[in-house]
């Protein structure tokens, strides 16, 4: 976007002026002209675009701008935008409810909050190029609400993102223990039972072992030892040790 040919501006604006884009935010004051380049509050999904607007101040104090609206009402629609964008932004950090939410509303937060800064630098250069006009004042003043509306927005969200992740995080920690736990509890006991299987295999297989007709109490003899040597094992599970 280019300042309209039928801008009458002094030659030390126009030699400042480049010729394809209107270039970042500023204010250029010269021969009791002034001229801002602002850029449109960034619109959700479009962070890389900047749409410049030019405002322009005579020396009589009459205002011309490129915007819908006239003069000085157009520059104040033009700051209130940024408001209007921020609460829209508010309304969705209070119904925000997981990481990507936050992290949505952050992506948006950071080009929106730097365009608010940079108007708000171009406002306060205007200021102190014309002193003595106190609407420029009190634009700059409103700038500096929104720039710090924006900033304790983004805190907020940024805070809410890294407590949503923590919490998150902690959640997955204590099913991962749990798991941890119940896998110990799962080896302690086939620790335990290992060696009464093992033994079992042995003898149940049909082969003479010469024990075939010993009494009763020989085979409590096996499955007690089975289980005593089970919690040796066990020993060894949990303590790395076998004595």
């Amino acid at each position: 976007m280019k300042v309209p040919r039928s801008w009458s501006l002094p030659e030390t604006i126009q030699q400042r002026l480049g010729q394809k884009s209107a270039g970042k935010q500023r204010a250029m004051v010269a021969e009791g002209h002034l001229l801002l380049i602002l850029h449109q509050a960034p619109k959700q999904g479009k962070r890389g675009d900047r749409e410049g607007a030019f405002f322009w101040r005579k020396p009589n104090g009459e205002w011309t701008s490129t915007q819908r609206g006239q003069g000085l009402q157009s520059l104040k629609k033009h700051i209130e935008a940024y408001a209007t964008t921020a609460e829209e932004l508010a309304q969705r950090y209070e119904k925000a409810q997981s990481s990507v939410d936050y992290f949505a509303i952050l992506k948006e937060l950071t080009s929106l909050h730097r365009a608010a800064q940079n108007s708000h630098a171009a406002l306060q250069t205007a200021r102190e190029g014309i002193p003595d006009d106190r609407n420029i004042i009190d634009l700059r003043d409103r700038a500096a609400e929104i720039e710090r509306t924006l900033e304790l927005l983004y805190l907020d969200s940024k805070s809410a993102l890294d407590f949503t992740i923590a919490q998150q995080t902690e959640e997955q920690s204590q099913l991962s223990l749990q798991s941890l736990r119940a896998a110990h509890r799962l080896n302690i006991l086939a620790a335990i039972f290992f060696p009464l299987t093992a033994i079992s295999c042995a003898f149940g297989m049909n082969l003479p072992t010469g024990f075939e007709g010993a009494p009763m109490g020989f085979f409590w003899l096996v499955f007690l030892g089975g289980i005593a040597l089970g919690f040796w094992v066990r020993r060894w599970v949990v303590t790395g040790k076998w004595f």
